[in-house]
């Protein structure tokens, strides 16, 4: 099972970017979402963006997310 979690895009090179998830940044492939920009919201798989996100929804997922969090306490 995989779980999807929003990534926003904040920098991008050629195929190439770095995401944001919740202050943790990483590197990762837009070979199969050329289109993706900066700002974006993108569902990450092994290193690749496999999806882009319409920006509200992500930002519900990632709200939800964090209610959920906030139960844990």
């Amino acid at each position: 099972m995989c779980l999807a979690i929003p990534a926003k895009i904040i920098s991008k090179k050629d195929d190439a970017c770095i995401i944001d998830i919740s202050g943790v940044q990483r590197e990762a492939s837009l070979m199969l979402v050329p289109e993706a920009k900066v700002g974006d919201y993108v569902i990450v798989h092994a290193g690749f963006a496999i999806h882009t996100l319409d920006k509200k929804d992500a930002e519900e997922t990632l709200q939800m997310f964090k209610d959920i969090e906030k139960l844990k306490e």
